[in-house]
């Protein structure tokens, strides 16, 4: 499994993560990755087999969502010829691929209780039995596995078997979600974005303009690291003056006002194309803290304001149209807001 990923961060609860999986990769025993979807599971268990005494074996995965029940246990155990319909010859499952090595299975919580069972058993004594055999192979593997889901609360609800669970849970990593991550958000950001500049042929990195770093900070990352790479890259590529700062960010890439009506978002809070305290690209202030009026519409203001020339590569006639204020307005609003250089 070779990732271009790289850990990147200087959190405490990241590096708190990072160091307990540097701890458990010597160990013959089981790990369990739990994290949002975005995280970086795959990127753990790559490091748990590369500084193992394992790291010259196989590193094998499986994606336990990604097939149907009824071909996990053929998947993972293999199946000898004629063991079923369509087995037309006999194959080594991923237990037998990963002899001497690593085992991944992501999305843990998706194995049906048959696949369960005979995973138990797998790990416990090393044994796998083919599909339409009778026959057991000893096989020496070490499982990791990852999961979104709480396993303990579905092993109370029956729905996971809690002996496999006991078994898995030797250690257990838990990898923070980004919006907790402080001071992780600029640091990925700006090492994804010199990357895709690079890619780009571009000879400098300009960074971003501050109306879009303090998005990129506020925004809340439910795809965490992955989604954090999509944004930054897409902005990057999207932006022509290499010269300047990025001043434009897009967090849904199919937001669009031609975008057909059976996709549209639910009409949110905005007026001749103004985004409003409800729009997550002008994320509003607390209210609670707000002790002057004038000051806090300003500020809001300008942010409109910010995110709006950048989106329109600060061709003033294009923002002044998307924000329905005629020409001599928007001059007014950036003079009044101190914009006239960028501007310029």
């Amino acid at each position: 499994m070779e990732r271009e990923n790289q850990f990147i961060g200087q959190s405490g609860a990241f590096l708190d993560a990072v160091e307990r999986t540097s701890r458990a990769a010597p160990m013959r025993r089981p790990v369990l990755v739990i994290g949002e979807r975005g995280t970086g599971k795959e990127l753990i268990a790559e490091r748990l087999h590369r500084l193992s005494t394992r790291w010259d074996e196989p590193l094998v995965t499986m994606n336990c969502a990604a097939l149907p029940e009824t071909l996990i246990e053929a998947e993972l155990f293999g199946h000898e010829a004629g063991a079923f319909t369509g087995a037309t010859k006999q194959r080594a499952g991923r237990f037998e691929e990963a002899d001497k090595g690593t085992l991944f299975l992501d999305e843990l919580g998706t194995l049906s209780m048959g696949a369960q069972e005979r995973l138990l058993r797998a790990v416990e004594y090393g044994e796998v039995t083919r599909i339409g055999s009778s026959r057991p192979i000893r096989v020496d593997v070490r499982i990791v596995a990852a999961t979104n889901e709480d396993l303990p609360a579905k092993a109370e609800r029956g729905e996971f078997r809690a002996d496999l669970l006991d078994r898995l849970s030797f250690e257990v990593i838990t990898l923070p979600p980004l919006r907790v991550r402080e001071g992780d958000i600029g640091v990925l950001a700006d090492y994804f974005g010199r990357r895709m500049g690079a890619e780009l042929g571009w000879e400098a990195w300009p960074g971003f303009a501050e109306h879009v770093a303090e998005e990129l900070e506020n925004h809340q990352w439910p795809g965490n690291v992955r989604e954090l790479r999509n944004v930054v890259e897409r902005a990057v590529y999207r932006w022509d003056d290499w010269g300047n700062p990025i001043g434009h960010v897009q967090f849904d890439p199919f937001e669009s006002p031609w975008k057909p009506v059976s996709l549209a978002a639910p009409k949110q809070n905005t007026e001749a194309g103004v985004l409003t305290a409800a729009s997550p690209q002008a994320p509003a202030a607390d209210i609670d803290a707000v002790d002057d009026l004038r000051s806090a519409v300003d500020a809001h203001e300008r942010t409109i304001l910010e995110h709006a020339l950048g989106k329109h590569r600060w061709n003033q006639r294009q923002t002044a149209k998307a924000l329905g204020l005629s020409y001599d307005q928007l001059r007014h609003a950036i003079k009044k807001h101190g914009l006239m250089e960028e501007s310029d």
